[in-house]
């Protein structure tokens, strides 16, 4: 059997023609192609406005900005995401707190989280920052609740669940990133994701503030708008209004995102497949298989088990060229964050740590490859 990863990309003859499409147009890096993906993607999640940038670590760090983060706001984020959901944070000069997770769905707990807010007084904190783990859609209704309570923003990590969505107290399906509950919304387009555009990323957004912060940060905080040209000036002048940065998608990422963003939906279909014939292979084993609420229309970014003797199982199926992955080691027991949090304990959190691990899951898993990965895993587990 081949090497089977964790996750992978699917380009098809589509996407290529895209790319070669724009790479043969007059635009490489701030062309038409950015603005139609932008568009595209925000009318699939719903939302007002879309800014693409370079990466969702760069949409990270844009959103902070706009939300105002300044040095010393402390904003509560989850420890189990990748580095980037926090370091965003301390990008700004924020101050990260770690709040823990619920063991059935390995999201950030709204109950600690509010047990949190409630020990400090109001203005203690700034915002929240929940991650859709494994495209489980975090239930953005009840933070937002909290959110006004407090007077904090709520920034949604998307980055696993484009497509994702959950029903709100009236029924409502909303989907991640729509904007309805969140100040904004982040997405990734990296190799493994959804949607790849070899890197990218995207906010989504209904706040028009926001939006137009995001598009001056993303390009150096400089302006070109007609209104502000003074007479002396020809069609050269730009103005430098605030401190950006250079955090621009190209032209043939973005083609290549739109073109992937095309059958999304069909890419959500065959995990959620995947998924059921994990969960139905898994039933009567030792395996602990993911939760899912009956309210919840799950992205299936990734499908994590939990196992006892997680090292071996991870060698065993190495040994047989399956190369599951471990998400995620607790952010607050990294180096750099537990010479900041040296106090911090989350045992939720460290404890689901000691027992994941991620099962290969992407649209072009064909079936024989799935079932070579569920044999492999209950020979280990039986």
């Amino acid at each position: 059997m081949k090497a089977i990863p964790y996750g992978r990309q699917d380009i098809n003859e589509d996407d290529i023609n895209a790319v070669v499409k724009a790479l043969n147009s007059d635009f490489l890096t701030q062309g038409p192609e950015i603005l139609e993906f932008e568009k595209q993607f925000s009318k699939y999640v719903g939302s007002k406005y879309a800014v693409a940038v370079a990466n969702g670590t760069a949409a990270l760090h844009l959103s902070i900005l706009a939300l105002g983060v300044e040095p010393g706001d402390k904003i509560i984020t989850t420890p189990n995401t990748f580095a980037a959901s926090a370091n965003c944070i301390k990008y700004a000069g924020g101050e990260v707190v770690f709040s823990d997770i619920d063991p059935s769905t390995f999201l950030l707990d709204l109950n600690k989280v509010r047990a949190l807010l409630k020990k400090h007084p109001k203005g203690t904190f700034k915002g929240i920052i929940p991650v859709d783990f494994a495209g489980y859609p975090v239930n953005l209704e009840e933070y937002k609740k909290l959110c006004d309570e407090y007077n904090l923003f709520l920034l949604e990590d998307a980055c696993h669940a484009p497509g994702g969505a959950f029903y709100d107290s009236s029924n409502h399906l909303q989907k991640c990133g729509n904007g309805k509950f969140a100040d904004a919304a982040i997405f990734s387009f990296h190799p493994v994701k959804h949607i790849a555009a070899g890197e990218g990323g995207m906010v989504t957004t209904n706040d028009e503030n926001v939006y137009n912060k995001l598009l001056s940060l993303r390009t150096h905080g400089i302006t070109k708008n007609p209104d502000v040209l003074e007479e002396n000036h020809g069609g050269w002048y730009y103005e430098m209004v605030e401190l950006g940065y250079n955090y621009r998608i190209t032209d043939f990422q973005a083609a290549l995102g739109k073109s992937q963003l095309d059958r999304a939906e069909k890419g959500i279909q065959r995990r959620n497949e995947i998924a059921q014939k994990y969960d139905k292979a898994f039933s009567a084993s030792n395996v602990i298989t993911p939760k899912v609420q009956a309210n919840i229309d799950h992205a299936y970014h990734l499908y994590v088990i939990q196992v006892e003797n997680r090292l071996g199982l991870y060698n065993h199926l190495r040994e047989n060229n399956i190369f599951a992955q471990v998400h995620y080691i607790p952010l607050h027991k990294m180096p750099f964050y537990k010479e900041h949090n040296v106090d911090v304990v989350l045992p939720i959190a460290e404890n689901y740590y000691k027992q994941c691990l991620s099962l290969p899951m992407y649209p072009t898993l064909t079936d024989d490859e799935q079932q070579f990965v569920i044999d492999k895993v209950l020979e280990f587990t039986k």
